[in-house]
C-alpha cells in the first residue's frame, strides 16, 4: 500500500491509474497534514511525498515518519532537486530521492523495488557501534583545497558516499574529478571491494559493450575468448565510469537497464547475470546540455544524477594554487628522493595571474616540471617553469604564436585545423552543427578541444 502526498490533484489520478496496473494500491492526499492523520490510522508500505507542500512540508512530513512509523519507507519527489536538498532528505532517512521530471518505467521500477525491499523480514537489529567507529574522513584529504567551494564540497561528500545512489561528476578537465571519484567510493560502505574505472572516450566505439558488460567467445571478429566486462569485474564494489557522455545512444540503452535491473548480459550471451554496483559517472560536459542535444537520453540523464557534484576550475579557486604547488612540491621531491624544496615569490605570484585552461592537471605539471630543472637548487624559480623555451606557459590564456614553417608563413596542419574548428564553432555556435559543417563527429570537436584547452591554447 503507497500513500502519495502531493497539492498537485491532477497527478493523484495519474498515479492511481499507473500503480494500479500493477497491483498496488494507492491513496493519494493533498497536504502533509492529512498523511499524518492517515499513517496514524491505517498501515502503509510506503510513503511518496512532494517535497514542497503548502503548511508542513515533505521534510516536516519525513520526520515524523521516521519518529513514528519507522517501518514505513519514504521516496522525496522535487521538482527543485539540488545536492544539499538530496543530501538533507537521504541523511534524514528517505530511501530514495527523485528530481522531476521522470519517466513513468523509472517511477514505476523505483516503487516496486522498494516495496519488495519493505516486504522482506526485518534483519536483526545492529550492534551499536561506538563512536570511534564511524566512517573515517582521511580520504578527503586527497583532495586539496580550503577555497569555500572546495570546502562545501568536502562537506557533501561523506553523506553522498553512504548512500546506494549514482553519482555524477560534472568539471573541466584536469579538475580533478578521478581524485574525487575515488574519495566517494573510499568513504563508501564498498571501499574493501573492487573500484574499476572505465574511460568511455579512449574505447574503439564498437568496443564499448563489450567493456561494459564483457562477451562470449566468438560473439564477433577478434573475440577469441571470453571477457570479463567492468560490470562484472566491480560486481559488490564501485564502476566509475569516466567521460560517460562519450557513450552513444544504443549503448546507453543497455547501460540504463543495468541500472534499473542491475543485471546485464554479455554480447553473444542469451542469459542474465546480477551485478550490485554502485556507479559513478563523469563528464566535462554538462548532461542536461547534452541531453538538450540529443546526445544523451534524458532517462539515463535522470537515473545518473541523483547526486551531481560540480568541480570547480582552477581559475575560480586561485587562492587553492599555493597550496596546491606545495602539495605537488613535496610529491615530486619525494618521487626522485630530492631535499625539500620551496617555490620562490616570483613564482607564486605569475601562478596567480594564470588562468589554467588545464586547470589541476596543469598545475602540477608545471610544478613537477620546476621540481625537475631546480635539481639541486632549494628554491623553484620563475625561469624554471615560465620561460620562452616553453609553450605551455604564456600568462592570461594568451593564444599560442602561428607555427611558421621553415620557408616562413606557412602554418601546421594541426594548426590549420584547429583554425578550422574555431571558426566554425564561431559562427554556427554549437558543436553539432559545426560537427556537420566540418563532416566529422561532434566527439572528435569535443577531444579536439579538451586537447587545445591542456595545451593551453584559449578557446
Amino acid at each position: 500500500r503507497v500513500l502519495f502526498v502531493d497539492d498537485n490533484k491532477m497527478l493523484h489520478d495519474v498515479l492511481d491509474r499507473l500503480l494500479s496496473r500493477h497491483g498496488i494500491q494507492v491513496t493519494s492526499l493533498s497536504n502533509a497534514d492529512r498523511a499524518i492523520e492517515a499513517l496514524d490510522d491505517d498501515d502503509f508500505d510506503l510513503l511518496i511525498t512532494e517535497a514542497s507542500l503548502s503548511g508542513t512540508d515533505g521534510l516536516e512530513l519525513l520526520n515524523h515518519v521516521r519518529a513514528d512509523h519507522p517501518q514505513v519507507k519514504v521516496i522525496m519527489v522535487t521538482g527543485q532537486a539540488n545536492v544539499q536538498h538530496a543530501v538533507e532528505v537521504m541523511k534524514r532517512g528517505a530511501v530514495d530521492y527523485m528530481p522531476k521530471p521522470f519517466s513513468t518505467d523509472e517511477f514505476v521500477d523505483r516503487v516496486k523495488k522498494h516495496l519488495a525491499a519493505a516486504a522482506e523480514p526485518p534483519a536483526e537489529p545492529p550492534v551499536q557501534a561506538s563512536s570511534s567507529a564511524a566512517p573515517s574522513t582521511e580520504p578527503l584529504s586527497k583532495y586539496v583545497g580550503e577555497h569555500p567551494s572546495i570546502k562545501n564540497l568536502k562537506r557533501l561528500v561523506p553523506p553522498v558516499a553512504q548512500s546506494k545512489a549514482p553519482v555524477f561528476v560534472h568539471g573541466e578537465s584536469g579538475t580533478g574529478k578521478e581524485i574525487l571519484s575515488r574519495v566517494v567510493h573510499e568513504l563508501s560502505d564498498r571501499s574493501k571491494q573492487a573500484y574499476v574505472t572505465l574511460n568511455c572516450a579512449n574505447l574503439p566505439r564498437e568496443l564499448v559493450e563489450s567493456h561494459l558488460f564483457g562477451h562470449r567467445k566468438g560473439a564477433f571478429t577478434g573475440a577469441i575468448e571470453d571477457r570479463e566486462g567492468a560490470f562484472e569485474r566491480a560486481d559488490g564494489g564501485t564502476l566509475l565510469l569516466d567521460e560517460v557522455t562519450e557513450i552513444d545512444l544504443p549503448i546507453q540503452a543497455k547501460l540504463l537497464r543495468v541500472l534499473q535491473e542491475q543485471e546485464f548480459q554479455k554480447v553473444g550471451d542469451s542469459g542474465k547475470k546480477q551485478v550490485d554496483v554502485r556507479v559513478i559517472a563523469t563528464s566535462n560536459r554538462d548532461l542536461r546540455e547534452a541531453v538538450d542535444e540529443g546526445s544523451f537520453r534524458e532517462d539515463l540523464y535522470h537515473r545518473l544524477a541523483v547526486f551531481p557534484l560540480h568541480v570547480p576550475p582552477l581559475r575560480e579557486r586561485l587562492s587553492d594554487v599555493p597550496l596546491l604547488a606545495n602539495h605537488f612540491v613535496r610529491k615530486y621531491c619525494e618521487m626522485y628522493n630530492m631535499p625539500e624544496k620551496t617555490i620562490e615569490d616570483a613564482l607564486q605570484d605569475r601562478f596567480q595571474e594564470y588562468d589554467w585552461p588545464g586547470n589541476v592537471r596543469q598545475l602540477e605539471n608545471m610544478v613537477h616540471r620546476g621540481v625537475a630543472l631546480a635539481t639541486d637548487r632549494p628554491v623553484i624559480k620563475l625561469d624554471d617553469v615560465f620561460n620562452e623555451f616553453i609553450s605551455d606557459t604564456r600568462p592570461n590564456g594568451q593564444a599560442k604564436a602561428q607555427h611558421v614553417g621553415l620557408n616562413g608563413g606557412e602554418v601546421t596542419i594541426e594548426e590549420m585545423e584547429r583554425r578550422m574548428i574555431i571558426e566554425a564553432l564561431r559562427d554556427t555556435d554549437s558543436q553539432q552543427r559545426a560537427a556537420e559543417r566540418l563532416g566529422i563527429s561532434a566527439r572528435t570537436i569535443r577531444n579536439k578541444l579538451k586537447k587545445y584547452r591542456e595545451e593551453g591554447y584559449a578557446v
